[in-house]
This record gives structure tokens, sequence and C-alpha cells, in this order.
């Protein structure tokens, strides 16, 4: 009865996608920096605990053998 055609309109904003492009580059490379960060972080935490373990049972090794400690 109704001949109508329905239309789509399709628009691409290359300028858009470059936008998108980029801020999604740029979270991308901020979530690597952060688990850089976190790696470094237990690295260097795991490092320090395992100097003062070392260190208290060297203590605890020489105080056997020093009395007068």
């Amino acid at each position: 009865m109704f001949n109508r055609q329905d239309y789509v309109y399709q628009s691409s904003d290359p300028k858009g996608d470059e936008g998108f492009g980029k801020v999604f580059a740029i979270v991308i490379c901020f979530v690597f920096f952060l688990g850089a960060l976190q790696v470094g972080y237990e690295t260097v935490s795991g490092w320090y605990q395992n100097f003062m373990e070392w260190g208290s049972e060297m203590l605890a090794f020489l105080a056997g053998f020093w009395p007068f400690w």
C-alpha cells in the first residue's frame, strides 16, 4: 500500500576513529606501566624481606657463638 523506502545513513568519522585509537592506546600503555610497577615493587619487597630474614638468622647464628652479645 505504501511504497516507502527506508534509508540507512552511514557516516564514517576518521578523526573520531583516530581519537578513539589514541585514547585506547594510552589506556593500554598505562595498564602496562602499572603492571611493570607492580612487578618491580613485588621484586624489591621480596628482596627486602629475604634480606631481613637472612640478617636475623645470621644474628641468631652469631649470638650462639658469641655469648657476650
